[in-house]
């Protein structure tokens, strides 16, 4: 196909002066069944037969079963084929490969663990649905592999996948901010998706992003899936849109009921701030209790960049008489306490474990009801945005959400604020 012939004329190219791989890392991200996974099973072939000496080839997917599957079915397009005479296939379980009998090349699948590709050199790394990758490690594995192999690539495919994938994340933000910089670097970067303004119903959008309908699939498939398949996950598959991951932790149903939109705090109130990754935006929330012995939370101030954090928490400070506002030193907001301290505002710092405990307690909180808030929307959506990050024994929110969570991150912050100083009726005006 088209696509497939336009990411081989680049990707393969090679410098004059030296006859090396002008890149050595390729990315490419499509919708689902568009080819990629055949695209890579040729650029494997490429290697082992064109390159006129020994190669090793890696190739891994989502787990070694995923590898095996898609490695058995690679064999069998070559068993029928004209290249059936040129290699030969191993299935013994832990050293599948294809060996090639003009070059002695050997293309072989590993596990997507920290030990892939350890142990010997790598002319080829082969990374398949790469979304499923929840860490950085596999390609940690395979780069160290290739270091003494000038004319060795790393490809990775795949279509977008989730918050949770942490490589796929990582390696679109970066190949996406070459293209806009216009870098080369030793890499290019290949991506066929929707625009966010893109309409996901209209055909016409389809065309655009699919780079496979009209030649693979058709039309009337993708309308047949369009109208069966959850909004989400046609947007994921076939406009390959970065998805947000799971259901929301706390259900609409659970949080619409903790709804009260004249609800306020009585007495002593916690404050506690949170910031965005990137600083362009900061939240303070408070909680206090109210009279009936539920605890109000509310967002006070929800703002862009951070610059009026510290002269707006004095103020409050000094109307609330407060308990001491909650940081996380290790979040963006951890740079604001040198200047509250310097400003007379006092603050107390919550570790990791404890901000996992603070996740569980907002969360238990809503499910008993003992919240009331103000069905503010900057909070709602940050409830119905937040997903949840596995902790060593516990969870807590997520910041890979594509969204703005500071809101409920410094709403969970205050409500363990003040549970933690053991505020109760005798606070209560």
């Amino acid at each position: 196909m088209d696509w497939q012939r336009l990411v081989l004329d680049v990707a393969l190219e090679v410098e004059p002066a030296t006859g090396l791989p002008a890149y050595r890392q390729v990315g490419v991200t499509v919708p689902r069944r568009s080819g990629k996974t055949t695209l890579l099973l040729a650029v494997t072939i490429d290697r082992c037969l064109a390159w006129g000496r020994w190669q090793r080839c890696l190739y891994t997917a989502q787990t070694r079963i995923d590898s095996r599957e898609k490695w058995e079915e690679q064999v069998r397009l070559l068993t029928a084929s004209p290249l059936a005479p040129r290699f030969r296939a191993w299935r013994q379980t832990g050293f599948e490969r294809t060996e090639w009998a003009d070059t002695g090349s050997v293309a072989g699948i590993t596990a997507s663990s920290e030990a892939s590709g350890h142990g010997f050199d790598l002319d080829l790394g082969m990374i398949d649905e790469a979304w499923a990758q929840h860490d950085t490690r596999l390609i940690q594995a395979f780069r160290p592999a290739m270091m003494s192999r000038p004319s060795a690539q790393l490809w990775w495919a795949s279509t977008m996948g989730t918050d949770e994938s942490v490589l796929m994340n990582e390696l679109v933000d970066d190949g996406r901010a070459r293209v806009d910089a216009g870098q080369r670097d030793g890499v290019c970067y290949f991506e066929w998706s929707a625009a966010d303004d893109d309409d996901p119903d209209d055909p016409a959008t389809w065309w655009r992003c699919m780079p496979a309908l009209g030649h693979t699939v058709t039309e009337d498939v993708i309308r047949a899936d369009h109208d069966s398949l959850d909004p989400a996950e046609f947007a994921r598959a076939y406009l390959n849109r970065r998805a947000t991951a799971g259901r929301p932790v706390i259900s609409a149903a659970a949080w619409s009921a903790c709804r009260e939109p004249r609800s306020q705090a009585r007495g002593l109130v916690c404050f506690a701030l949170d910031v965005t990754v990137d600083r362009s935006a900061a939240a303070i929330a408070v909680c206090g209790y109210r009279p009936d012995r539920r605890r109000h939370t509310e967002v006070v101030e929800h703002r862009p960049g951070t610059d009026w954090v510290v002269a707006r928490l004095r103020s409050l400070y000094d109307r609330w008489a407060p308990l001491p506002v909650i940081i996380d030193p290790a979040s963006p907001a951890g740079s604001l306490g040198i200047d509250l301290a310097a400003s007379g505002v006092a603050t107390e710092s919550i570790g990791t474990r404890e901000y996992g405990q603070a996740c569980g307690l907002f969360y238990d909180a809503v499910a008993a009801g003992e919240i009331a808030h103000l069905d503010q929307p900057a909070l709602n959506v940050a409830v119905n945005s937040a997903r949840r990050r596995v902790l060593a024994d516990a969870w807590a929110w997520t910041r890979r959400t594509g969204g703005d969570i500071s809101p409920l991150v410094a709403a969970t912050l205050s409500h363990w604020g003040l549970m933690k100083a053991g505020q109760g009726e005798a606070q209560i005006l």
